[in-house]
């Protein structure tokens, strides 16, 4: 296989990762009675502490007034809550709540208890050589992105 037919089918193996990770979030979400956004909020929030609502309007590629009302959603189903921040009335201080935190360890729990059987199924030197391949996947994405 040549490089360009190899790229071809790095290229379909990470969209097929992507996808079904992205499938599996649609279905937990909706087990739950969210939205693909909530959900996609929610998951952003418990991944990275201390966002303000403009950093996950950014992060998400959604105006602010839609994040509100993803915002109230989540507030309304009992998975986040939030205060006005007193050094900018326009800014919101996003906290989930015991409900969204249990469920976001639970998500990060089926997580890597997915790709702890994954490795399982390997032996060191394979997992070692996906770890690698991986970090430079993710590394080469990002700068790539960053452009």
């Amino acid at each position: 296989m040549n490089k360009k037919d190899m790229a071809k089918y790095l290229a379909s193996l990470t969209v097929r990762l992507v996808t079904g990770y992205q499938d599996n979030y649609i279905r937990l979400a909706m087990e739950r009675g969210l939205t693909e956004s909530e959900f996609r909020c929610l998951r952003l929030i418990g991944f990275e502490k201390g966002l303000s609502n403009k950093k996950i309007a950014e992060r998400m590629s959604l105006s602010q007034s839609r994040l509100t009302r993803i915002v109230d959603g989540l507030c309304e189903k009992g998975y986040m809550t939030r205060e006005s921040n007193p050094k900018d009335f326009r800014a919101l201080n996003l906290t989930l709540s015991r409900k969204a935190n249990s469920f976001v360890k639970k998500l990060d729990k089926n997580n890597i208890d997915l790709h702890y059987t994954i490795l399982n199924k390997t032996n060191i030197t394979q997992q070692k050589a996906l770890i690698a391949a991986m970090e430079k996947l993710c590394s080469e994405t990002e700068k790539w992105l960053r452009k």
